[in-house]
């Protein structure tokens, strides 16, 4: 789909990725840019229209779509991280991880879907990770949560073709971004990413790979298990 005159909405665009989503949006041409969040008073981009959205509480984003039906470009990037194990971690950070990548990206997408078919199909953005592929003791809850999103993506992308609706994947490692501040090591450029994805989006790419961490990891996926993990070899 083309950007310029496209109506989107971000989730989680007070900071980080979601900032940058929105910032390039509007360089784009976007007609209008909805920047969602928990408190819409964070949001400080020229530009914007700030908007009440928690994906994690359904009559939020039931909330959010009666008031934004001319969407139609959907950019689920709201998030969480809170460093949960799956043994070690406390259930309701599990939980909560669940609740913010998989079912809060299902139900925005739900509640939006008829809003996108009313206005020609549009487009969905997902934003997943490398680490819907690979996993850590110390990220384990985050991914299993991207992973289950991974295959939500997938199985929306078939259920809205009918409706002309194309779902674009962002898969990317550390980006340079406060959930990653205590990361050491390289991090992506977010204001790079987000111009990847929205290229993967104009030219109706199913999944984008926005660094060498996605890339590499996604070719490993065919290989042994060994490969990816190689602690499992004794």
């Amino acid at each position: 789909m083309e950007i310029a005159g496209a109506v989107a909405l971000v989730t989680g665009a007070n900071r980080g990725l979601g900032r940058r989503f929105a910032a390039a949006l509007l360089e784009r041409g976007a007609a209008k840019v909805y920047a969602a969040a928990r408190n819409p008073e964070s949001i400080d981009l020229p530009g914007v229209v700030p908007l009440r959205l928690d994906v994690t509480d359904p009559a939020s984003i039931r909330d959010a779509a009666a008031v934004t039906s001319d969407v139609t470009l959907l950019v689920n990037n709201a998030g969480s991280s809170t460093g949960a194990s799956l043994l070690g971690g406390s259930l309701e950070d599990i939980r909560l991880e669940m609740d913010t990548h998989y079912f809060g990206t299902l139900a925005v997408t739900r509640e939006f879907a008829p809003v996108l078919e009313r206005n020609g199909g549009g487009a969905v953005l997902n934003v997943l990770s490398v680490l819907s592929w690979f996993t850590a003791p110390q990220v384990a809850a985050y991914s299993a949560a991207k992973s289950a999103a991974w295959s939500l993506t997938n199985a929306l992308r078939l259920e809205l073709a009918p409706q002309k609706t194309q779902v674009t994947a962002l898969h990317v490692g550390y980006m340079d971004t406060d959930m990653a501040k205590h990361v050491e090591g390289p991090k992506v450029d977010p204001a790079v990413v987000a111009g990847l994805a929205l290229d993967g989006v104009e030219e109706g790419r199913f999944e984008v790979l926005a660094d060498d961490a996605s890339r590499n990891v996604r070719a490993g996926l065919a290989g042994d298990l060994s490969g990816l993990y190689p602690a499992l070899v004794s």
